[in-house]
């Protein structure tokens, strides 16, 4: 049949990404309800990536064929192009995250006097190493200043903390103080998170500080985590 070519090219990026996918998502369960350690889930996931990968050029191969005159089977493909980007796109993002981001994995507004972890699981100070990295790629991690009592703002943050569903190990009002575990959407790797609410003259100064538990890079996660969070806050309690 004339289209048999393009259901071939079709058929087989339909079994590339849905590989893909289902990869991701045992290297994913792998490492949050299997036990496993990061690095084989991580390298499970990069086959995904690869099988994405393989799927999109096929894909992208069998709609040349068929623009080249060959009837049928156009739907095949897409649906198999389909299957095989979204893993692609993460995989795409992840790279070039790594590459235009500084190989750092801990984050803070102040890095003069960042705030202290006292209740992980392995409290270190920030490295000070990071500050002049930190401040060259992320420039706008710095601290929030609102007009409103510490008291109120620490409310407000811990409010928050709990709403974006972070474990809260530590919550001091007497010493502004919070510590909590992020964990990442896909994996669920976790990141220590510290805040600490100080009072000024004008109202109240929040501190932020983010790091990874896992690898020595973070690809900018810690310092998005960082950004998001003051900007929520700071809506939040003018709200």
């Amino acid at each position: 049949m004339p289209d048999t070519l393009t259901r071939r090219f079709g058929f087989m990026s339909i079994l590339l990404g849905a590989t893909s996918l289902a990869l991701l998502a045992v290297a994913a369960w792998g490492f949050r309800a299997g036990g496993w350690p990061w690095p084989q889930a991580y390298d499970l996931a990069g086959w995904a990536v690869w099988a994405a990968i393989g799927g999109v050029i096929i894909a992208l191969a069998g709609l040349v064929v068929r623009g080249r005159g060959r009837p049928g089977g156009g739907g095949i493909v897409l649906l198999g192009l389909i299957l095989s980007l979204p893993v692609t796109g993460l995989g795409t993002a992840f790279e070039i995250a790594a590459r235009v981001t500084p190989p750092i994995n801990d984050i803070s507004t102040d890095t003069e006097d960042p705030p202290v972890f006292w209740f992980t699981a392995t409290p270190s100070d920030y490295p000070a190493q990071n500050a002049g990295p930190q401040r060259a790629a992320y420039p706008d991690v710095r601290p929030l200043d609102l007009p409103f009592s510490s008291d109120d703002t620490f409310t407000a943050a811990l409010a928050l903390v709990q709403a974006r569903g972070w474990e809260v190990l530590s919550d001091d009002p007497s010493e502004g103080q919070i510590e909590a575990i992020a964990r990442s959407r896909i994996f669920g790797f976790e990141d220590e998170v510290a805040i600490r609410v100080t009072e000024t003259d004008g109202g109240a100064r929040i501190d932020m500080r983010s790091r990874s538990r896992l690898g020595q890079i973070d690809r900018g996660a810690n310092a998005r985590r960082i950004e998001a969070f003051l900007s929520d806050l700071e809506t939040r309690v003018q709200n």
